[in-house]
């Protein structure tokens, strides 16, 4: 570089600081004065409290801030994983009893047997997981979400981790968005819009897929439960897969900044836009409204869109696990030919075949492998986790494939339903193309690393 480039970069570099300084200097006035004008007309009777700042005093806190973020979050994650087991049961068991009734159906009609298992045992069933998977936890979520945003808590989740993200070179906004995405990611794209910079919103909306969506959950709850939790003990169980849940969690946040990082100095280079947040006043939320809103406009909006992309895959997976060639379905010789490269990340062929299957929904990965590795031609879930547990072992599985697993189902490619919200947020087939083999990349790096450094330190 020449001394008079070097001389421009300082004066553009002076020129972008002095301009945002000048803007917070200019906003923080503004404040200042109305503060100044509010002070000299409002009455307050002696002795009151202003209870606003005494609670953002707390909650902004550099101290308090974080610990009770991750809190209220945990609250709201555990209400969701815990309360949604006895309503996603319930139906469960009348979405399947209506699999039965249409089974007696197709058999009184003398119906042939592919055209049962196409539409029943493929399209049918797996629609019912996906209602019964997503349904329940959306229900909970987005409710409980929205609670706090009309509480007027999210502003400040953004105002906390503002600077993490703007030192990433993102936008604030990008917190609220990355929340969004708990409950599902393509509610977290549509909740990008927020975003006022194309460059700083795209960077959201290309890394909203790395915090865990309710699809991804009941796969997460599963294997942690089962080998993390296995490992701690029966009394300390439950206690060290909540750990492990949380740690992924922590994983995934942790990366989203890594790679908002890294766009924003290649792909989407440029600087971060200035954030004025007014924080507003606490309001008493109206929860009618908030739960009616929330079910219609988020949690049905996105539960429609999974299932118009769950049914053809249903179908097409009862197909090519039915269809034999050379006395082995198609699942089989897709798993055998995925096989060496499923090792090489610390899993097997069957493993990556279930993502790749998985693709319209994260809901049926794990019935995808369970039928995969019985090779019983249709979708099932075993009766306990006992059963799979022992079904794992016997094909392989140790600590390191589980580790493997959580890590591939955090970070690989968005489900279809949040590619096709990409696809209509952007208008353009490029950038969820580049969503999906942005997140793939990064999680097959991860897995390939974690793997091959287990086996040097001689961990397997």
């Amino acid at each position: 570089m020449t001394s008079w480039q070097a001389i421009g970069q300082i004066a553009r570099e002076t020129k972008d600081y002095q301009s945002n300084n000048l803007r917070d200097r200019i906003v923080g006035n503004i404040y200042n004065k109305a503060e100044a004008l509010a002070e000299k007309v409002v009455n307050r009777s002696q002795g009151t409290v202003n209870w606003d700042r005494r609670i953002d005093d707390v909650l902004t806190s550099p101290i308090w801030g974080f610990p009770i973020m991750m809190l209220l979050l945990g609250v709201v994650f555990w209400l969701t994983i815990t309360g949604a087991n006895v309503p996603s049961e319930m139906i469960a068991s009348v979405l399947f009893w209506g699999q039965d009734r249409l089974t007696e159906l197709f058999m009184a009609w003398g119906a042939p047997a592919w055209l049962h298992g196409v539409l029943v045992l493929g399209l049918y069933r797996c629609l019912a997981w996906v209602v019964s998977v997503m349904l329940p936890p959306m229900a909970i979520f987005f409710p409980c979400f929205t609670l706090l945003e009309d509480l007027g808590y999210l502003p400040r989740i953004a105002f906390n981790l503002d600077r993490f993200f703007k030192k990433a070179g993102a936008h604030g906004k990008q917190a609220l968005t990355m929340s969004m995405g708990f409950g599902c990611n393509a509610a977290g794209i549509i909740a990008c819009r927020i975003i006022e910079s194309p460059r700083e919103k795209m960077i959201a909306i290309l890394t909203n897929n790395f915090v865990p969506c309710n699809g991804r959950f009941p796969t997460l709850i599963a294997v942690s439960t089962i080998f993390m939790g296995g490992a701690a003990g029966y009394a300390y169980s439950s206690m060290a897969a909540a750990g492990t849940i949380v740690l992924l969690v922590l994983a995934g946040i942790a990366t989203t900044l890594a790679v908002s990082w890294f766009l924003s100095k290649t792909m989407l280079k440029g600087e971060p836009s200035s954030f004025t947040l007014e924080l507003p006043p606490y309001r008493r939320p109206q929860i009618g409204r908030v739960i009616v809103r929330s079910i219609f406009d988020r949690t049905l909006f996105v539960l429609y869109r999974a299932v118009v992309v769950a049914a053809p895959a249903g179908a097409l997976i009862w197909i090519l696990a039915n269809i034999m060639v050379g006395g082995q379905s198609i699942v089989a010789h897709a798993a055998n030919w995925l096989d060496p490269f499923g090792r090489l990340l610390g899993m097997d062929g069957y493993i990556m075949l279930a993502f790749i299957l998985g693709l319209p929904a994260n809901e049926i990965v794990l019935p995808i492998l369970i039928m995969s590795y019985l090779a019983t031609g249709s979708m099932l879930e075993l009766d306990s986790l006992e059963a799979l547990r022992k079904l794992l072992l016997d094909h392989g599985w140790t600590w390191l494939t589980a580790l493997n697993v959580l890590l591939f189902s955090l970070l690989h490619f968005p489900c279809a339903t949040t590619l096709l919200t990409i696809r209509k947020e952007t208008n353009s087939i490029k950038w969820p193309v580049v969503a999906f083999f942005l997140t793939t990349t990064v999680a097959i790096l991860v897995t390939f690393i974690t793997a091959q450094g287990a086996r040097l330190l001689g961990l397997v």
